[in-house]
């Protein structure tokens, strides 16, 4: 009998052994490992995960606070804190003075007079996946952003032979942290929320997408949202759960339909979870209403990472994945006054209209000219160079000019008070203009040489043209509805975000010291054995990586791609084939 044990024990410890082998100079030239998915969640403050750490499920959230490596002390390094920045900063390992985006839209007078820009149409392309007949406005492509992510790394080293998709709600959030290189990107249309993308990828939707579109699943999605009368998918379901069901749902038809995991290098994936920036807008990051979608998240997570392990040739043994998100978000000012917080709303039109107003006085007087375009919101404020130019006024002189009309623009915002002083209980909040700079400024760094002059720093752009860039004080924003609020500043609150993996190579445990998203992509890089990315600043998070000699996967199938030592000298294989032209982003 005891030798049956020892046999027992030793054919135990070969079948371990054979399940799961050390491969200490694994990479993604060999598939390892087969998948790496890059899940942001748009408008997610490191916080929640530690008031609501009870309610999670043990592979949602917990994948990365239990059994991964997490971060708490993840913040941004920059104060454009808002979906494209965020979204590009955590694809390319840069910030905005890096990858080029500082906001959602802009105005550009070469593109469009009528309107501001956003940050990802295209009018050289056409959207795909909408019913013939349909209004779709222009395409969409990455043409803006001016450094390659981990992605684009991944595809280049790999010759090709690596899939990179992008998914989301939002057409930024899917494009932007996949990149230029990317196989393809697919977000939903704003009204119907059917799936589409752009011709900027491909010629038409693949099979599996034009199935998933018409499989029922967006009535289902619809059903499930509790809501009647829906005539805008995104602005109504895509507050709701069932958007996020809906997401993960197409991210699985997608896996499955393009065979991600299946091939003889590492694909990877980029999925962005939309509804909690849509809801946390209207209800803010203390209502019970964002904990509720941060559970149903949570719940989803969960169900999501078990398809995975089901799904994916060796399970989430074979998976890497990295959490974090694209900005945080400031308290409702409506809720942070009460408690004493100089959190004063902006009126962002009245403010335009004084600073328009200061500037006829000043060059044209009793005339109405724009001076400064409408229809912003900010922290930028962008001139309308054509009204300075027929005054004889350069760039230095126009942005000069609104730069020191902004501290009586904003003295007007505030109404005056009959309160007699002293007053017996608080006061109401009041707007303060912190500091501003003008593009020249901030392109030419004179900015003060301190950690918040960096922050400025790693925050210009060249898009929007002559602008003055507005900081006010902390925990004030543009007009809110109820307890709405927003987030767009350079205070803790909009950059602190969280940052976990999961995978074979990374030590369990919860990391404290200041980190930053940027180095998500420069980490993964190091580990794929690709090029970092081409203005990555991060820093390889090497505390949170086990010894080589400990990493383990499950055991792989033979592989016939492109390995680590043939990589630079095979030249039997094609180049891989795009599915159309595109001329450069």
């Amino acid at each position: 009998m005891p030798i049956l044990k020892r046999l027992c024990s030793l054919l135990v410890v070969l079948v371990l052994t054979a399940s799961f082998v050390p491969l200490a100079d694994a990479s993604a030239y060999d598939a390892h490992p087969k998948l790496v998915v890059i899940l942001v969640i748009d408008q997610f403050r490191e916080d929640y995960l530690e008031r609501y750490r009870t309610d999670f499920k043990p592979k949602g959230f917990r994948l990365f606070l239990d059994h991964g490596a997490y971060f708490p002390d993840c913040y941004y390094k920059y104060s454009n804190l808002l979906t494209a920045p965020g979204h590009s900063t955590i694809g390319t390992g840069a910030y905005t003075d890096g990858h080029g985006i500082g906001s959602n839209q802009w105005w550009d007078l070469d593109r469009n007079k009528e309107r501001p820009v956003t940050s990802v149409e295209d009018e050289r392309y056409a959207i795909i996946g909408m019913p013939a007949g349909s209004e779709t406005g222009p395409g969409r492509s990455p043409r803006n952003l001016l450094a390659s992510t981990v992605g684009d790394e991944l595809r280049l080293d790999t010759k090709g032979e690596a899939k990179v998709f992008g998914v989301s709600l939002k057409d930024r959030a899917a494009i932007l942290p996949s990149g230029a290189a990317a196989n393809g990107a697919f977000w939903i249309d704003e009204k119907t929320g059917i799936y589409e993308t752009s011709t900027y990828y491909m010629a038409q939707l693949p099979d599996w997408a034009v199935a998933f579109n018409a499989s029922g699943r967006l009535d289902q999605a619809r059903q499930e949202s509790g809501l009647t009368n829906i005539t805008n998918f995104e602005g109504q379901v895509g507050a709701t759960p069932a958007a996020i069901t809906y997401e993960l749902d197409f991210a699985k038809a997608l896996i499955t339909g393009e065979q991600l995991g299946k091939h003889d290098v590492t694909d990877m994936l980029t999925l962005s979870i939309s509804s909690t920036d849509i809801l946390g807008h209207r209800v803010g990051p203390d209502a019970d209403e964002q904990r509720a979608i941060v559970d149903a998240l949570d719940t989803d997570l969960d169900g999501f990472f078990t398809w995975l392990d089901k799904n994916v040739e060796g399970g989430l043994g074979n998976v890497w994945v990295a959490i974090s998100a694209d900005h945080g978000v400031a308290p409702s000012p409506a809720v942070a006054a009460q408690l004493g917080m100089n959190a004063a709303q902006i009126d962002t039109k009245k403010l335009i209209d004084e600073l328009n107003d200061a500037m006829n006085q000043k060059f044209s007087p009793g005339e109405k000219i724009v001076y400064v375009l409408p229809n912003q919101e900010l922290p930028y404020l962008s001139l309308n160079r054509p009204s300075f130019d027929r005054a004889g006024i350069n760039e230095q002189e126009a942005e000069s000019a609104v730069q020191d009309a902004l501290a009586p623009a904003f003295q007007e915002l505030t109404k005056p008070s009959d309160d007699k002083l002293p007053a017996q209980t608080k006061l109401p909040p009041r707007p303060v203009l912190y500091r501003s700079f003008t593009r020249l400024q901030l392109a030419d760094g004179d900015l003060p040489h301190t950690d918040f002059g960096e922050l400025l720093a790693h925050s210009y752009t060249a898009n929007g043209g002559w602008y003055v860039r507005v900081v006010s004080a902390a925990f004030q924003m543009g007009l809110e509805k109820a307890n709405g609020t927003t987030h767009f500043t350079p205070y803790s609150y909009d950059r602190h975000v969280p940052l976990g993996f999961y995978g074979a190579p990374f030590a369990t445990g919860i990391y404290h010291g200041r980190v930053e998203p940027v180095d998500l992509a420069a980490t993964f890089a190091s580990l794929l054995g690709v090029n970092q990315p081409s203005a990555s600043v991060g820093h390889i998070l090497t505390q949170a990586l086990k010894p080589p000699s400990a990493v383990t996967y499950p055991r792989p199938m033979p592989v016939h791609g492109v390995h680590r030592s043939t990589r630079s000298t095979s030249a039997e294989k094609a180049p891989a084939k795009t599915p159309t032209e595109k001329p450069q982003p």
